[in-house]
């Protein structure tokens, strides 16, 4: 266990010190770029999809779902704002008070 803890260290260290060096030959190009730019997005959609339209393990598209209205007000509020402490404290808000 130990040792995969250690290798898996090893490698995001490495693969974050090739991107991160600015000493290494090491460049991406446009394409790449362009191409990694849709990671973090999905990534994060992955992430909130199932958790605010799954709650329970199945589909929840009803307004009593507490995760889906957090979600609209921080929608909204990321939309008018541009500000990501007041999406984030909106949508935690809107959550716990409905919960």
């Amino acid at each position: 266990m130990y040792l995969t803890i250690l290798l898996m260290a090893g490698v995001t260290f490495g693969t974050r010190y090739l991107f991160l060096h600015h000493k290494l030959p090491f460049v991406i190009g446009p394409k790449a770029q362009r191409f990694l730019s849709f990671s973090a997005p999905a990534v994060l959609t992955a992430i909130w999809v199932p958790i605010v339209l799954l709650p329970d393990g199945e589909l929840q598209l009803n307004w009593h779902n507490p995760y889906l209205w957090g979600a609209l007000v921080a929608i909204a509020v990321a939309y008018k704002t541009h500000n990501i402490y007041a999406t984030t404290i909106a949508g935690m808000v809107t959550f716990y008070c409905l919960m």
